[in-house]
């Protein structure tokens, strides 16, 4: 599975564990919630930044984001 839509997924999967909407998530990350909306899809992919606040908004590490097992 390709890497954007893996993280796409886990980042689906945070959000839902924390009760949270896209749009919830996209106003806390000062962006539409079309825009998150294509991180979740896999359409765009993170940069550092915005992984780095998107784990402290979901309380998630890179790791878990990333689908790695530490």
């Amino acid at each position: 599975m390709e890497l954007s839509k893996t993280i796409g997924g886990n980042l689906k999967a945070a959000r839902r564990a924390k009760g949270l909407t896209q749009r919830e998530v996209a106003e806390k990350m000062f962006m539409t919630q079309q825009q998150y909306s294509r991180f979740e899809n896999g359409v765009f992919e993170l940069n550092y930044e915005q992984l780095l606040a998107l784990c402290r908004l979901l309380d998630a590490t890179p790791n878990e984001l990333y689908g790695v097992d530490d």
